[in-house]
């Protein structure tokens, strides 16, 4: 049964990343994956810091709550006394989501809350990846309602928006 609930929500988040606006294909470099990976380059002219400004500024102008900032990166130079290429893993929440789908399964429960991780790589360029679920698969495997799946696309739209606006800078 959990892993069931596993699949199902991996497939929620696929199709949440399925369904991405073609306005946005001005990005360079997104990418799905089939190994449930949906990243995006970052351009050459935004700074990493500026990337991840734009993107709490849209959470919050989504109604999309970040309920942590993990600057993993730092707490290796830290530990290491190295310096580090720049690793931060911004944690999102719609909290009413969230409590309805744990209500409905508890398994749901480690997807939350959604991450997307501000990564730059040995050659510099700067990266936005997070998980992707195929939403209509899981909404079928759990027998969700039409409005809890819409709820759930919705959050997916959010994310993917959170994702474009950093990858552009947009402030």
């Amino acid at each position: 049964m959990r892993s069931n609930v596993f699949a199902a929500l991996l497939v929620v988040l696929g199709a949440l990343f399925a369904s991405v606006p073609a306005t946005w294909a001005a990005v360079p470099k997104t990418t799905q994956s089939a190994t449930g990976v949906y990243k995006v380059a970052i351009d050459r002219n935004v700074s990493l810091t500026d990337a991840a400004d734009s993107m709490r500024l849209r959470a919050n102008a989504l109604n999309l709550k970040l309920v942590a900032e993990l600057a993993l990166s730092k707490q290796v130079e830290a530990m290491t006394d190295q310096a580090q290429r720049t690793v931060t893993i911004f944690q999102f929440c719609d909290a009413v989501t969230a409590k309805d789908l744990i209500d409905l399964n508890l398994d749901f429960s480690v997807y939350m809350p959604c991450r997307i991780a501000l990564i730059e790589d040995a050659n510099g360029q700067g990266w936005l990846v997070m998980m992707d679920v195929n939403v209509d698969a899981v909404a079928k495997e759990q027998r969700l309602s039409q409005a809890l799946k819409n709820r759930i696309e919705e959050v997916r739209q959010s994310l993917v928006s959170i994702m474009q606006a950093g990858a552009k800078g947009e402030l």
